[in-house]
């Protein structure tokens, strides 16, 4: 049987802390729009306190989290147990997105390890945390993180990523702003 909570206890952030992978999702506003379901891995996820959350924003070829946030902020975020017991657990919440220029990226980026291509922070306060069972979830055991995405970063090198950013960032794939 699910459980609601009221806010990240040592239980949950042990279970956030002890996955590999989660899950963020969002939607438009607009009734036809194209909702987002985008995995994300390597060490992107804090918890910053009991109700605020924050993951790291990696370069990639959508802007679709990003563009939906700045729409409406409605975000949830999803952890699921591939090896251990099995859970589920979800973080619905309303996300912000903290940009390199904004006064507290430099605070909130020193809460990570440093990767290439960090486009930004999205910072959710969270408005809800439940748990499901997860019973039909299937086992996976862990291997390795994959590289390819910083080595691509490190390869282009900061201005290329830029103009990369500037090109296939601007907006979403419905049309919402993405990268100012």
């Amino acid at each position: 049987m699910g459980k609601v909570f009221s806010d990240l206890d040592e239980r949950n952030a042990a279970f956030i802390q002890a996955q590999r992978v989660f899950f963020v999702a969002t939607a438009p506003l607009e009734e036809d729009g194209l909702l987002n379901l985008s995995p994300k891995g390597l060490d992107t996820f804090r918890i910053l306190d009991p109700h605020t959350v924050a993951y790291l924003d990696l370069i990639g070829s959508g802007i679709e989290t990003v563009a939906h946030l700045r729409e409406n902020g409605r975000i949830v975020l999803m952890f699921c147990a591939f090896e251990g017991p099995p859970r589920i657990l979800r973080l619905h919440g309303y996300g912000t997105v903290v940009l390199p220029e904004a006064e507290d990226f430099a605070t909130l980026v020193e809460n990570f390890p440093a990767y290439p291509g960090v486009r930004s922070v999205i910072k959710v306060t969270l408005a809800r945390i439940s748990d499901s069972c997860g019973f039909g979830i299937p086992r996976y055991t862990f291997e390795t993180e994959r590289s390819q995405l910083q080595a691509w970063a490190t390869k282009l090198g900061p201005e290329a990523l830029q103009t990369y950013q500037e090109e296939e960032n601007r907006t979403s794939v419905g049309g919402l702003p993405g990268l100012p």
